[in-house]
């Protein structure tokens, strides 16, 4: 199992984070990244050793780049690598004497993909932000949350995963086939606040059609509805419910036991979503979630019970399809997506 991008050759410079998430999505599918990291590099959890799930299937070499005889080194292997991918802030690379005119001049096929918050140029790109910063200025975070609340942001999956990391990973693997299929090597600028915004690409469709308020917790797919939302159930545990079209919204209503019901039969009226949300929910909660799910699972409802991190892993779908693997004592997301003729190798916490 050598994966889909055996024969790539990455080398990451390392960082926290979405530049992390990038090399992770590279490496579980059989890119070798070598991973160059500081001189006494113990990993993000001390003294328990390198454990940080992001960093899984590296290579990993210690190099001190404010030595002038760790960047020639450095640079011997940008001259046999695929990409080279950094997140630092704009400037920082080329402070070191190895930015784009100089790895492109060592190796002119290479792909430098640097992942920023902000990108690198525009008046904002020197400064510092964080995810939620990113997330903010697309017009996602604005998005996000209940009616007549602050936003509430998904923690931080996406400015630096989604609109990050992935997006990056996307860019590399999109300039490597263009420099092997005959073109040049070039720069991925890869912004988080970029990705963030490309993310809320179907938001901004019903926005500009005249089908979305801009505002939060009033929209089809924002809690907006008592058909799409989640509902606490009788203890306390969470139930999700995503029956938009009619016929997953008519077993909705029947499994309930609210088939006749007049108010009901308004689905798409938004005057009703209010009352009829506040009527779900104090039916929701008369049952255990266990219970909803001896109801409603096996169903075209579009529904799921909310699982808990150390639940998740648990579930009988996923454990059928493996979506979780765990190595070195950690649970984790196993790779994805899956190929059918170059699956992905086992992931290793260790290295490859």
């Amino acid at each position: 199992m050598a994966g889909v991008l055996d024969g790539v050759t990455v080398i990451e410079l390392a960082g926290i984070g979405p530049g992390p998430f990038c090399g992770m999505m590279l490496a579980d599918h059989g890119a070798r990244v070598i991973r160059v990291e500081r001189p006494g590099t113990t990993g993000r959890f001390g003294d328990t050793g390198n454990r940080d799930i992001l960093n899984r299937n590296r290579e990993r070499i210690e190099l001190d780049l404010k030595d002038p005889a760790a960047i020639a080194q450095l640079r011997d292997l940008v001259g046999t690598a695929d990409a080279l991918i950094e997140g630092y802030r704009p400037g920082v690379l080329e402070r070191l004497g190895l930015g784009p005119d100089v790895l492109l001049g060592i190796n002119p096929k290479l792909v430098i993909g640097r992942m920023t918050g902000w990108g690198q140029d525009g008046p904002m790109a020197p400064l510092a932000g964080h995810d939620i910063n990113y997330i903010a200025l697309s017009g996602a975070l604005h998005s996000y949350g209940r009616a007549g609340e602050k936003p509430s942001f998904p923690v931080n999956a996406v400015g630096d995963f989604g609109g990050g990391g992935m997006l990056l990973a996307f860019g590399v693997v999109a300039a490597v086939l263009h420099a092997r299929g005959g073109g040049t090597g070039q720069v991925v600028d890869a912004a988080m606040v970029d990705g963030a915004a490309v993310l809320s690409a179907m938001t901004y469709t019903f926005l500009g059609n005249g089908q979305w308020k801009d505002e939060r917790g009033v929209n089809l797919l924002d809690s907006g509805t008592h058909f799409y939302d989640t509902y606490e159930t009788s203890d306390g545990k969470w139930i999700s419910l995503g029956s938009i079209e009619p016929q997953f919204y008519a077993l909705l209503v029947e499994k309930t036991g609210l088939t006749g019901d007049p108010d009901f039969a308004q689905q798409m009226n938004p005057a009703q979503w209010g009352p009829l949300k506040e009527r779900m929910t104090a039916l929701i909660l008369t049952k255990t979630r266990d219970e909803w799910c001896a109801i409603m699972d096996d169903t075209d409802i579009c529904f799921a019970p909310v699982l808990s991190l150390r639940e998740a892993p648990k579930h009988p779908h996923n454990v059928a399809r493996g979506t979780f693997v765990e190595e070195g004592g950690m649970v984790q997301p196993a790779p994805a997506p899956r190929f059918s003729a170059t699956p992905a190798p086992p992931v290793s916490l260790t290295g490859r």
